[in-house]
This record gives structure tokens, C-alpha cells and sequence, in this order.
């Protein structure tokens, strides 16, 4: 059975139409760190250093408590059916990220009021698509 997957290439996640904020804010770091946490952590410490999946795998590893030893076999388990992609993270519809995939699918942020998201945005190079809405239209 073909695993799936929730990786974009050359593709921009832009903000989602409702998204509350501005300009893109850190996602608070509590004692159990959220999933726009964990996302955050992932992509912007490393940029361009993971593919959705791993960002999304990372996050449900770290939440699920799974072993090192046993990541390999989790994962295939965990691709096995659909995941959500990065088009429902917090970080597009709640924090002001938005996310860019390069033709490796690897990601990086991009903040919602710099002069490279509205280049990237503008991009007819680039695939597009927003960060799913928090309510319905």
C-alpha cells in the first residue's frame, strides 16, 4: 500500500483569510508545548532542513511520547493513512507564518508582513494555496 503524504514542492501556504493577526507572532512555549509550538520549533530553527512530513511526524512523535528506536516503524504506521498537512497548522491560520515549500519540499516560514512573503505571494513561479480557514465562510 503506497504511503501518503503531506508534502508540497515549490509551493506557498499563504495566511489563511481569517487569521486574527497582522504580523506573525512566536507561538507561546508552555510546559506541554502545543502543536503550533512544536511546528514553529521544527521550521524555524532549521529552515529548509524538513519536509512536512517530518514537521508533522516530529510533532506527533514528541506528543505521543514514541521511542527513537521505534520512529522508523511509527512512521510508516502513522503514513499509512492521510494526516492533515501544514495547510491546517496554527502557524497559517493563527500565528501569521507563511509557509514555503522548495522544489525538495522542504519548508521554511515566512512572516505574513515582510517584504519576501509579499514577493512570494506575488510569485507566478510558485504553486499557491492558503492556510485553511479556523471558521467556516
Amino acid at each position: 500500500m503506497a504511503a501518503h503524504t503531506t508534502n508540497y514542492t515549490a509551493t506557498f501556504i499563504e495566511v489563511a483569510e481569517d487569521c486574527p493577526t497582522d504580523h506573525a507572532q512566536e507561538p507561546p512555549i508552555g510546559e506541554k508545548p502545543t502543536i503550533a509550538a512544536l511546528h514553529y520549533r521544527l521550521i524555524a530553527e532549521q529552515p529548509f532542513a524538513h519536509t512536512s512530513d517530518d514537521v508533522i511526524f516530529e510533532t506527533h512523535a514528541v506528543r505521543r511520547g514514541i521511542d527513537d528506536a521505534d520512529r522508523v516503524a511509527a512512521r510508516e504506521a502513522f503514513f499509512s493513512k492521510g494526516q492533515p498537512c501544514l495547510r491546517s497548522s496554527p502557524l497559517g491560520k493563527r500565528y501569521g507564518w507563511g509557509i514555503l515549500h522548495d522544489a525538495e519540499g522542504r519548508v521554511s516560514l515566512v512572516a505574513r508582513e515582510s517584504e519576501e512573503y509579499a514577493r512570494l505571494a506575488a510569485d507566478p513561479a510558485l504553486a499557491h494555496t492558503r492556510a485553511m480557514r479556523s471558521k467556516r465562510a
